[in-house]
């Protein structure tokens, strides 16, 4: 797993940005097709618009004066020229009538009709779009009679020139939905590539967590299972058989040990069942001071074995909560016992209560191990178990924890870690707190 994982890693990444590669190539080339396309339809919509022009400008007699305010020069001779027949307006509307035929409406242009040299009939822009070729694309056209002959009085040099601003950003926007399409599925290849990556590393870590709960669940049950095979072995012997205080001393290892294996499944199956919320709460209003006092009982041996201390202050005027008798003492049990594991020489704990904007707040310092960053990020998750260096006597199935910060945000509370390496920890829990009356007694 550990060598398949990273190449197929590799080969579905090669293969998304091979996809993004040859997308990219795809694109551009259906670009550039849409704007050899566009030219020809712009080539077609000016030439409809030119012949028509000449068609129209052949019907006129040579004193027919269609000129308005708009016509640059006066009328002379008989030779009749488009740029003095037709009014800008009236060169404007047909070209757009070109455009509307052949669908192209929204289209914007400017244009210019006139001989190469001389007198022109302008557009407002022309001048300025018509200079600035590489953004924008003009088409010419020249303006002659339907039978090629120069006839009827129009000069072979006269030409219809358009001009379309902005010519590409034209062609994206008629390519926009391909474009975003395209953008969207990379988009959604890539999010699936990434979430079926993170499915994977969390099958693998999860993977490893299952196989360090198995080696600890072994070596948890392995010792008791020891330790009750060789108090058996003891009593069947004879001398112990006879002798009353012997057996009572063997018969107590073994229901000592059995008390060990049963808290240890307990355990367990309180960590599956918080994992199925199949636990059940029985709130009430209680003094979390009383609860807390019965967790520090059951300690106090324990740390006096070790020649520590245990420091308790509880300071919080109030100390009504809604809890769950069994639990609550429970969370607050794990706790300090989490800090008697990880302790070092000189042991010290110190419990504390405040009352705090509303919420009754418990604190738990040790000057113990102390965690990492890295430690100090994941202690809540399950499993997860901190690496003690040369402290081997460490035991447990990394639930303690986990069963704690479940417990709490059941109780709508919070709970944070703080710690130092080498110098110790900091639990602080904050419980909900109302304006409630104890029970009566």
């Amino acid at each position: 797993m550990k060598k398949i994982f990273p190449i197929i890693t590799v080969l579905v990444f090669l293969s998304l940005i091979g996809l993004i590669f040859f997308q990219v190539l795809w694109l551009k080339q259906m670009l550039n097709d849409k704007e050899h396309q566009f030219e020809e339809h712009l080539a077609i919509v000016t030439a409809t618009a030119g012949m028509e022009l000449v068609e129209q400008k052949g019907n006129l007699s040579p004193f027919d004066n269609r000129k308005n305010n708009d016509v640059l020069s006066p009328l002379t001779g008989s030779s009749l020229t488009i740029s003095h027949s037709f009014s800008r307006e009236e060169i404007r509307s047909k070209i757009k009538n070109a455009f509307e035929i052949h669908g192209l409406k929204e289209t914007p242009f400017e244009f210019a009709v006139g001989p190469i040299i001389g007198e022109q009939i302008l557009s407002d822009n022309f001048a300025r779009l018509y200079q600035d070729s590489a953004k924008n694309k003009s088409i010419v056209y020249p303006l002659i009679s339907p039978s090629g002959s120069i006839s009827e009085g129009v000069s072979p040099e006269e030409l219809l020139v358009v001009v379309i601003p902005d010519f590409k950003n034209i062609v994206w926007k008629q390519m926009s939905w391909m474009v975003v399409s395209s953008v969207l599925f990379t988009i959604l290849i890539f999010a699936a590539f990434f979430i079926t990556l993170k499915a994977l590393l969390k099958q693998k870590k999860l993977s490893e967590i299952k196989s360090d709960f198995i080696n600890n669940m072994t070596h948890e049950f392995k010792t008791p299972l020891a330790t009750i095979s060789l108090a058996v072995d003891a009593l069947k012997n004879e001398k112990v058989i006879n002798d009353r205080v012997k057996i009572d001393y063997f018969s107590g290892i073994i229901k000592e040990e059995n008390k060990r294996m049963n808290k240890q499944v307990e355990t367990i199956l309180q960590a599956a069942m918080l994992d199925k919320q199949q636990i059940q709460l029985n709130l009430k209003t209680l003094h979390a001071h009383d609860l807390i006092n019965t967790a520090v009982n059951n300690m106090k041996l324990p740390v006096e074995e070790k020649h520590g201390k245990l420091e308790v202050s509880l300071e919080a005027t109030n100390d009504l909560i809604s809890a769950d008798e069994v639990h609550f003492t429970n969370l607050v049990n794990n706790l300090l016992d989490n800090a008697l594991k990880y302790s070092k020489d000189n042991l010290m704990i110190k419990l504390c209560t405040q009352n705090i904007n509303n919420h009754f707040r418990i604190k738990i310092e040790d000057n113990g191990i102390g965690m990492n960053k890295e430690t100090l990020h994941r202690i809540f998750e399950k499993f997860y178990r901190a690496h003690t260096g040369n402290l081997h006597n460490v035991k447990g199935f990394g639930l303690g924890l986990s069963y704690v910060k479940t417990l709490i945000n059941a109780h709508h509370g919070k709970i944070k870690a703080e710690s130092t390496l080498g110098k110790g920890s900091c639990f602080i829990i904050d419980m909900p707190q109302k304006n409630i009356t104890p029970p009566e007694v």
